[in-house]
């Protein structure tokens, strides 16, 4: 009989700022749907305002709450070699395209357009019962690229880029799309989701300042990884079409996917690292316990 596969998750913090509860609510889900691999990954692919200091402090914070981890631990600033390596593969299939649109031109475009930005599509989910999810609000992403370098010709790429012209890689998504065919993800939650590009448009895969984009980066570092089951909050539900696409035109593995609810303070909304107060380091500083900052996240006994 074949046994089943272990669980492999991942906790994948930026050490822009100190982890805070909902960092520490985050990272104990992970370890606790882990049955085989708990990995700790750092997403340093924005080198300018990553810190070492907050990078030992993720370590720090972690170790005080009892999480354990998989060494190495993998870090996305050592290894633009191999996301540049991807970005070659998709430009050969013809499904990427440079941008030399700034944000501004972008919002300018839109407004001449007369179209306001969407926000991501309604995602049907299959099996009972129906459901149906809704994403974020418009504009949580930013404004959706109106495509305008998409009609670039060759020779006006050529010619920008050759004269030293910024610009960003997009994923071309209809030709993605196009390219894959129908694809589907699944999510603990809500099922088996149709993948569609059709209302997050053509998103970044890189920038000049920055090698890969999320959604590269960490599609890659999960194949790589070996990572089986993918938890993150649910404002990243979105971004997991794009992650599945990606996967699909690079022959990755398909993780499952677990969107987890985010932990939000008494005034409803979600925490950040602006909340200087309820980071670990000043909760174990105001004299709290590993046990009782556990409780604080959602998990452990008060008793």
């Amino acid at each position: 009989m074949t046994q089943p596969r272990p669980t492999v998750t991942r906790f994948a913090p930026s050490p822009t700022g100190y982890l805070h509860l909902g960092h520490a609510f985050s990272a104990l889900f992970t370890a606790q749907h882990s049955d085989g691999k708990f990995l700790l990954r750092i997403e340093d692919i924005d080198t300018s305002r990553c810190k070492p200091a907050f990078e030992a402090a993720i370590f720090e914070d972690l170790a005080w709450l009892g999480l354990e981890w998989e060494q190495p631990v993998r870090r996305q600033s050592e290894h633009f070699d191999e996301y540049a390596r991807a970005l070659k593969q998709l430009e050969d299939q013809g499904v990427l395209y440079p941008c030399f649109c700034s944000r501004r031109d972008i919002r300018a475009e839109i407004k001449k357009s007369g179209v306001a930005p969407h926000g991501p599509p309604a995602v049907t989910i299959h099996g009972p019962p129906a459901v149906t999810i809704h994403g974020p609000p418009a504009g949580e992403e930013g404004p959706l690229y109106p495509g305008t370098c998409r009609r670039l010709t060759d020779d006006d790429r050529k010619r920008r880029r050759d004269a030293g012209d910024a610009f960003a890689l997009r994923l071309d998504s209809k030709k993605a799309m196009q390219t894959t065919g129908p694809l589907r993800w699944t999510d603990a939650e809500q099922g088996d989701i149709d993948a569609s590009m059709e209302k997050l448009g053509d998103v970044v895969l890189a920038r000049k300042e920055t090698p890969a984009s999320y959604h590269l980066a960490v599609t890659m570092d999960d194949h790589l990884q070996g990572v089986t089951l993918v938890t993150r909050g649910e404002d990243l539900f979105q971004s997991t079409h794009v992650h599945r696409v990606v996967q699909a035109l690079l022959g990755f593995d398909t993780p499952e996917y677990h969107h987890h609810r985010l932990l939000t303070g008494d005034d409803g909304r979600r925490f950040a690292k602006r909340n200087q107060s309820l980071t670990i380091r000043s909760l174990r500083d105001a004299g709290k316990t590993p046990a009782e900052v556990r409780v604080l996240a959602g998990f452990g006994d008060e008793s």
